[in-house]
């Protein structure tokens, strides 16, 4: 009967003490030196180093009475510890940094309507505030951010809501009425009390497909009356376009009255007119992925954000 085979271990592997210790060794040349140099007892270096040897199966070093030398084997192993206690080391600073609120790289997405009026104040918050923040940012329309958000792309989004998204948290910062921009010499210009039926027959001018701002105006002519089938005269890839078409008498637009005063302050062609009250709004939020590791981070950031914003034409959610 032969002999039966002896199961094979899973190999031993070294330790992080044993390494420590041969490397202050390596350095030193000196066990006493050494120990001293790490905080460790002498016996308990030696041991180290021996245990090390035993689990590597190669002799690191050379004792004499006088001195401690490295073996051939020990001069190319002392270099590679080296190195592994390195790594070792970076990965610790990399895990109290993430530890660390308000570091690191941050991928904010932020809409096209958003954008050029928010991020001044968002960026001043976040330079005077959070400077050991890395704040990245991404100006997407909302189907595009949203799919970033989920496939990890992106960390927290800032946008119109509601979203009706699964799996995505809302963080409300305010809201915003929409004003209605018209030509100089149009009869609703000026006006602090238009109702919205009077969205029902005229002229309107929108941005392309795809901007959800776009469809938050037509849910407000659709409330108002306006037929489904009322023609959107032309439309414009951004704000700033759709303003010029208004002063050259194409039609009329809405605006959120964030953009109010960087779209229309330059140009003495415009008129615009307030809603009579309640005003069509839109809401504006911080959104992240639920479960968010940084979810902590993000309501705090959410909270500055309702601050800084309160010197701008808005009403700062509560929260």
């Amino acid at each position: 009967m032969g002999a039966s085979a002896t199961p094979v271990g899973k190999p031993r592997q070294p330790s992080l003490p044993q390494l420590r210790a041969f490397v202050a060794v390596a350095e030193h040349l000196h066990f006493r030196d050494a120990a001293a140099a790490i905080g460790m007892s002498q016996p308990a270096l030696s041991g180290s180093v021996a245990a090390l040897e035993e689990t590597l199966g190669v002799q690191l070093l050379e004792r004499t009475t006088r001195k401690v030398l490295l073996s051939p084997a020990g001069e190319r192993l002392a270099v590679r510890a080296r190195t592994v206690l390195e790594a070792v080391g970076e990965l610790l600073e990399e895990a109290e940094a993430a530890r660390a609120p308000f570091t690191g790289v941050l991928r904010l997405g932020v809409i096209p309507t958003v954008a050029p009026y928010l991020l001044p104040t968002v960026l001043r918050l976040v330079h005077d505030r959070y400077p050991r923040l890395d704040l990245q940012v991404h100006e997407e329309q909302t189907a595009s951010l949203l799919d970033g958000l989920a496939h990890g792309r992106l960390d927290l989004l800032l946008l119109a809501v509601p979203l009706g998204a699964p799996g995505v948290v809302e963080l409300p910062l305010f809201d915003e009425d929409f004003v209605l921009v018209t030509p100089q010499d149009h009869w609703l210009g000026g006006r602090d009390d238009i109702p919205r039926e009077a969205l029902k027959e005229l002229d309107l001018l929108l941005l392309d497909e795809g901007h959800c701002l776009r469809d938050q105006a037509l849910d407000i002519c659709r409330e108002a009356g306006r037929s489904e089938g009322a023609p959107v005269t032309t439309s414009a890839a951004g704000l700033s376009t759709l303003v010029q078409l208004v002063a050259g008498g194409l039609g009329v637009t809405l605006l959120p009255r964030t953009a109010l005063r960087v779209e229309t302050g330059r140009n003495d062609r415009l008129a615009t007119g307030d809603f009579a009250d309640p005003a069509p709004a839109r809401r504006i939020a911080l959104a992240m992925r639920a479960g968010a590791a940084r979810a902590g981070e993000f309501e705090e950031l959410a909270e500055a954000l309702r601050e800084a914003l309160r010197p701008l034409p808005v009403r700062v959610a509560r929260e």
